[in-house]
């Protein structure tokens, strides 16, 4: 899947939309300090965020690249590279676990989901929060992939990945055992002054979407691009991007 890539490749292509979605998705989970855990951290919009709130940030990843930039950008943050399928931290060490925009490319959501409630105090908080997957800002991307190969042979899109439906997070949640789940849509809105503002982060070869984009050829690429603007408005345009997300309480 397409990770190996650098910190500035991903920052283009969803950093335009995490990093306003941390803050909403901060509020979502109530963190105002403490101790957090930023699981699937990427290249850091949440632990930005959550330093930003005054919190003592441990941070995890498994991109060598990602982990890289976050040492540089954050050295007030502990930063270690791993999976959220096996957390390198004590039983009951943080007062909140977040995972923003990570569940869905976690090997086993359920065991990431359950790590994080390990790590987790008793009565601390486990949030977590994927784009829905017809509302997010890869729903007009995916959208046009299927209506270009519809019929047998389509190729995969993220819509059958744990967390991009409603209910998704709030079953995993109270699959890990945590009490007082609550589960949201939250949104963010990003402004593009131009349509190829919005489509060039997508060569860059980031996540399924650039997996995608990198395997067709030169035509092939012009039909989704051509396919893409015709579902957007003219510019300048905003983009509104829906993502679920569910907290829950470590009992």
């Amino acid at each position: 899947m397409g990770f190996a890539v650098s910190a500035d490749a991903y920052d283009r292509f969803m950093g335009r939309f995490s990093r306003p979605l941390a803050a909403v998705f901060a509020d979502f989970a109530g963190v105002a300090g403490g101790s957090a855990l930023d699981v699937g951290s990427g290249t850091g919009a949440l632990t930005e965020e959550l330093l930003a709130r005054g919190a003592s940030v441990s941070a995890i990843d498994p991109s060598e690249s990602f982990v890289a930039a976050m040492r540089e950008r954050f050295p007030g943050a502990e930063v270690a590279q791993g999976r959220a399928e096996a957390l390198p931290f004590d039983d009951g060490r943080f007062d909140a676990a977040l995972a923003q925009l990570v569940v869905h490319f976690m090997a086993d959501a359920a065991a990431g989901v359950g790590e994080m409630a390990r790590v987790t105090r008793a009565g601390g908080t486990v949030t977590a929060c994927v784009w829905d997957h017809a509302t997010g800002p890869l729903g007009t991307f995916w959208a046009a992939v299927a209506a270009l190969h519809d019929g047998p042979g389509r190729p995969p899109s993220e819509a059958a990945r744990v967390g991009s439906h409603r209910g998704d997070l709030e079953r995993l949640l109270v699959g890990a055992g945590l009490g007082d789940v609550r589960e949201a849509p939250i949104a963010v809105r990003v402004r593009f002054g131009s349509f190829d503002q919005w489509w060039a982060p997508f060569e860059l070869g980031v996540g399924p979407a650039g997996d995608h984009v990198a395997g067709l050829d030169g035509a092939g690429r012009e039909r989704l691009r051509l396919a893409c603007r015709d579902r957007l408005p003219d510019p300048p345009f905003e983009v509104e991007a829906t993502a679920w997300s569910a907290r829950g309480i470590r009992p």
